[in-house]
């Protein structure tokens, strides 16, 4: 056995303060037994004394209480779900995590410790999750079960003050059924998924092994332009690799035979053209919203017009539209700059307008970002572009009237291809440009659809199930040896 590592504190714990006033809870379960261990201190986080009503089938009467009984609720999807003889131990707080009035951390969760070349390692020289390595070598690998495998945090101020998505906290309930807020029971299978191995070790950024030792997440990803996988790469070919932007997949044969049963024929898109399109014509990458409808085949299809609110000629479309902009986009798709207000408000004042489609231009250098938030009365479907995607279609509405652009867009799919998957139907990891820290490489691809636990935005459509048909997380966890 390689010695082991504990990995930083942004995935992992530091666990100096692990024993004092802490109390947890277990729950066990026909499959796995998890064991909750509260961290928080008296009268915070998980022991907020704050008076709570029932909510969604969460019986809990304070603030605190609703919360753990939340975190035991997805504890025990994910004991039902896996097998392990040894106990799965979860340190987790509820603390401040980073937070804007229109971003928020929700939670993050990793191994505390990982481990190579233990007897009933499925493949030598790669690293191996804490609890994973136990499952696999039958007993606590370190003889020592008062360290947990996992450390979890989640934000305890989201939606509770204006810096931090205020009007969007946690729902607490149970059914499933969050309406405009974020849903706590969905957020802590997510990072269980996380702490049960679902991440590689492998830095995206550098392409640096962990004390040069490969993952065992390395041995499934597939460069589709490289044609290699991570495993087979060096440093620089990695890092390269992070950035290649829907050409990672995964090649795991749970998940590859699971691909059709799970997401939908048609992978989403924007395609433009038009007598005015020139050298636009053709496909564009996209990123998908959280919000609005669906892209559908055959989709929808409109003059795209620009709305043009601001004195530097971009269009944030924060406020009502005014009756030019509106008169613009009204029966048509509007293009909206990112910037100063949320995805959904955009979509919505468009909406408003007349709209039937939008896409938003992003801001900044590198991938179309996907579109966080929620708004259940915006039913119109919306997309993003990238920044220099964005500037080439607005080159091309340069000769528009105040009603015609003479440049045609559909939001609809490519039928075939399964949505989120590359050509040969394998699931395609999230790559954008630039790098994200925490977020590249270890989750699904946004383009999945139905949308997935694994995506690296919380999405309001997401059941609280994670095997299939609904979900490809635990097949994943199966690949590398769940």
């Amino acid at each position: 056995m390689k010695k082991n590592k504990t990995l930083s504190l942004k995935t992992a714990a530091t666990l100096g303060a692990f024993v004092v006033g802490m109390s947890s809870a277990a729950a066990s379960f026909a499959a796995a037994t998890i064991v909750i261990v509260n961290g928080n201190a008296a009268g915070v986080g998980f022991n907020d004394t704050t008076v709570a009503a029932p909510v969604g089938g969460n019986s809990g009467t304070t603030l605190g209480q609703q919360r753990l009984i939340a975190f035991q609720a997805a504890a025990a999807k994910w004991g039902a779900t896996l097998t392990s003889s040894v106990p799965i131990t979860v340190l987790a707080t509820m603390e401040p995590l980073a937070c804007t009035a229109t971003t928020a951390t929700l939670g993050s969760a990793g191994a505390t410790q990982i481990f190579s070349d233990f007897p009933g390692a499925p493949l030598a020289n790669s690293w191996y999750s804490y609890a994973l390595t136990n499952k696999l070598y039958g007993a606590e690998a370190l003889g020592d079960q008062a360290v947990p495998q996992i450390r979890a945090r989640f934000n305890s101020n989201l939606g509770l003050n204006a810096n931090c998505l205020p009007g969007s906290p946690f729902y607490l309930g149970l059914d499933g059924n969050a309406g405009n807020l974020v849903d706590l029971v969905t957020v802590l299978e997510h990072e269980f998924a996380h702490g049960l191995g679902f991440q590689t070790f492998t830095n995206g950024a550098t392409g640096a092994q962990l004390g040069g030792t490969p993952s065992v997440w390395d041995n499934f990803m597939w460069d589709n332009t490289a044609g290699k996988r991570w495993v087979d790469m060096t440093d620089a070919e990695r890092a390269t690799s992070s950035l290649n932007f829907r050409k990672l997949a995964w090649t795991g044969p749970n998940v590859s035979s699971k691909v059709p049963t799970v997401l939908a024929a048609g992978t989403q898109r924007l395609n433009i053209s038009g007598p005015n399109a020139a050298d636009a014509a053709g496909d564009f990458p996209i990123g998908t919203a959280s919000f609005g409808v669906a892209l559908s085949s055959p989709g929808v299809t409109g003059q795209l017009m620009p709305v043009v609110d601001q004195t530097n000629g971009t269009g944030l479309a924060c406020n009502p539209l005014s009756g030019v902009n509106a008169l613009a986009v009204n029966g048509r798709i509007a293009l909206i700059d990112r910037g100063v207000c949320g995805f959904a408000v955009k979509a919505k004042n468009a909406q408003d307008a007349g709209a039937i489609g939008v896409v938003i231009a992003n801001n900044a250098a590198g991938t179309a970002p996907g579109l966080g938030g929620a708004d259940p009365t915006v039913v119109i479907p919306t997309l993003s572009v990238s920044q220099a995607d964005g500037i080439l279609l607005k080159s091309k509405l340069g000769k528009r009237t105040r009603t015609s652009s003479g440049v045609i867009a559909n939001l609809g799919v490519d039928p075939n291809q399964y949505a989120g998957a590359d050509k040969l139907g394998r699931a395609l990891l999230f790559t954008p440009n630039p790098y994200q820290s925490g977020s590249s490489v270890s989750h699904w691809d946004t383009l999945a659809f139905p949308n997935q636990l694994m995506e690296p935005a919380i999405n309001a459509d997401l059941t609280h199930e994670v095997t299939v048909p609904y979900d490809l997380t635990f097949e994943l966890l199966k690949d590398i040896g769940w």
